[in-house]
């Protein structure tokens, strides 16, 4: 019996378990950290031997192949050893892609890739079609593929799980952006980063779509270097030569493969980046061939994401706007463009080799205030103190909160929008929007 080891007892690595015994393999999970009380009843009610808090070696490098979490990084010590032995590591996503024959539609970029998730998943089950939510949001790809299966799966797809898939097919792939992210994760070279965001469209073939936004320079340095099989759907802001999608007179417009338009003030999502979310899931919807009317009300009546420009309440004419998900330079970017109003920016965290470069005009142009929020501020200290703007350190979300209260007045709008990994006080970027509007909602 061939022997499948999944490292990492998370949402994704259970699901693969138990789609691995499913399918008859003799199934081994380990996880470093402690595992959720939910995943052990998972694992326990299918009969799969589980360890955690350590790797047990005898135990996982005698696997026949590895099922990786996309959490892990190549740097471990397991991972460095399994990959010596030459044992194969794939992610849950491609083992999942094994054993359906649905259709996928994979969504990966730096930025908006949840929002667009959501909206298409969104627009699919308003039309009808048996879909399922998987990849980074919703739940495991391999436990719906063993347990719920549906006819179209919509998947949030990030690098590190791209990193590890190999034969897996996206039916529809969109890219909406490559900016600067994770690259202590890429050796601190953003090439490599693109070319892991790049491999989406592998295994597409003449059959499949790729949507890609066609003002990213960097999607179009990249287009040169792979030879992509699939037919292009490249949308824009404005109407360009090449572009199927845009915007034109206040209308928003698709071309292929069937005419399609509406008034943009009647999206439901607002600002530039939104423009292009929206932008996406549509060509996606009528790739799909879903109704004109169902694509237009989706658009229109879709309520957004937790943790994305979440407006949380206004407290003494102050509006308080949850962004934790903006966890990288050019997410925050977009947060600062939407600002119509004077802005106390929540800023800092596990800094992954980010650029502030960026976004220094956005903050000198909308920004009254400044909260340093991380277990370590020195570099946003150097970066912005320079400015002039008042600025206040913090080391936690109570005394974050506390010190926006004191700076904001009538009219200003208070932005967690951290530009910055979450782990260095939170658990995850969850954690830290859920605190933020918890203390927020008690002022």
């Amino acid at each position: 019996m061939k022997r499948i080891v999944v490292l990492g007892a998370g949402e994704s690595g259970a699901g693969a378990a138990i789609l691995a015994k499913k399918k008859g393999f003799d199934v081994f999970v380990s996880d470093m950290s402690k595992i959720k009380d939910k995943y052990k009843n998972l694992l326990d009610s299918h009969q799969i031997k589980w360890e955690e808090g350590h790797h047990t070696e005898e135990e996982v490098l005698n696997a026949d192949e590895v099922i990786k979490s996309p959490g892990i990084p190549k740097e471990s010590p397991i991972v460095q050893k399994l990959m010596k032995k030459g044992i194969h590591i794939i992610s849950e996503i491609e083992f999942a892609g094994r054993y359906t024959h649905s259709k996928m539609i994979c969504i990966t970029g730096s930025n908006g890739k949840t929002t667009t998730t959501s909206l298409i998943y969104h627009i699919f089950k308003a039309a009808g079609y048996d879909a399922g939510l998987a990849g980074n949001i919703g739940n495991s790809l391999a436990l719906q593929v063993a347990e719920d299966p549906h006819e179209y799966y919509i998947i949030e797809l990030s690098s590190f799980q791209l990193d590890n898939m190999y034969d897996f097919r996206a039916n529809i792939a969109i890219l909406l952006n490559i900016t600067p992210d994770h690259l202590d994760r890429y050796d601190f070279e953003f090439g490599n980063y693109a070319d892991a965001k790049m491999r989406i469209t592998q295994n597409q073939t003449s059959e499949d779509h790729f949507i890609y936004w066609n003002d990213d320079p960097v999607i179009k340095r990249e287009l040169e270097k792979f030879k992509i099989q699939a037919v292009r759907f490249p949308f824009s802001e404005i109407k360009e030569k090449s572009s199927i999608a845009y915007i034109e007179d206040g209308q928003y417009k698709i071309e292929k493969p069937t005419p399609f338009n509406m008034e943009q003030e009647e999206l439901s999502l607002t600002g530039k980046h939104n423009i292009y979310n929206s932008l996406a899931a549509g060509i996606a919807s009528n790739i799909a061939g879903i109704k004109k009317d169902i694509i237009r009300k989706s658009l229109g009546d879709f309520p957004g994401v937790e943790h994305r420009l979440e407006k949380v309440c206004k407290v003494g004419g102050v509006l308080y706007i949850n962004d934790s998900k903006a966890t990288n330079v050019d997410a925050c970017w977009y947060a600062l463009e939407s600002m119509t109003t004077p802005t106390i920016l929540i800023i800092g965290g596990k800094d992954k080799g980010n650029d502030y470069a960026a976004i220094k005009d956005l903050v000198r142009k909308k920004c009254v205030g400044l909260v340093y929020l991380g277990a370590d501020n020195q570099k946003l200290h150097d970066n912005f103190d320079s400015l002039g703007i008042p600025v206040r350190d913090t080391h936690g979300m109570k005394e974050c909160v506390a010190a926006c209260y004191e700076m904001a007045k009538p009219g200003d709008t208070v932005l967690l929008s951290p530009c910055c990994a979450s782990f260095d006080l939170f658990k995850n970027m969850e954690d830290r929007g859920e605190q933020f509007k918890n203390l927020v909602r008690n002022l």
